[in-house]
């Protein structure tokens, strides 16, 4: 395995993700992704699918450019993994069930109305923040299969 494709590819991963998951999902999408039934699913699934183009979308013109000989398995392996372990984070109720499960609970809800110590305003209404424990582990959880799928990518 050459570490420095593994690491050129990790970056160009992990700035699509970025740009993806943030710039190119719609308001829909994000608003609609973790209800449940199908019409979450399918929301969901729009969002992997343009995420995952977004995510090819990055790589190619990196390894090209790069110099570096990728092979379609790895690419279908890598990004394959990725697509669907985001699918599965992205049903929200499915990671706040493994947050749970490991004892973390309490921390997947900091920064809701749910947690006891939720940030609110003078007049006692949610105050505005930058982010929520759910979606650090939700990103955290991303940046794990990142790392596979660079991983899967580099060696097959």
């Amino acid at each position: 395995m050459n570490p420095g494709i593994f690491a050129a590819l990790f970056a160009a991963l992990f700035m699509a993700h970025s740009v993806g998951d943030h710039w190119v999902q719609t308001h829909a999408q994000a608003m609609t992704k973790g209800r449940p039934g199908w019409p979450g699913r399918l929301a969901d699934t729009r969002h992997v699918a343009t995420l995952t183009i977004t995510k090819l979308a990055v790589l190619l013109p990196t390894a090209v450019l790069l110099g570096l000989h990728l092979s379609v398995w790895g690419l279908v392996a890598g990004l394959g993994v990725d697509a669907v372990t985001h699918w599965w984070a992205d049903r929200r109720t499915t990671l706040a069930a493994l947050a749970a499960a490991l004892g973390l609970g309490g921390f997947y809800s900091l920064g809701t109305p749910e947690h006891p110590a939720h940030p609110v305003t003078a007049n006692g209404k949610p105050a505005a923040h930058l982010g929520t424990g759910a979606y650090a582990l939700d990103q955290s959880f991303h940046h794990l299969s990142l790392l596979v799928a660079a991983l899967l990518i580099t060696l097959i």
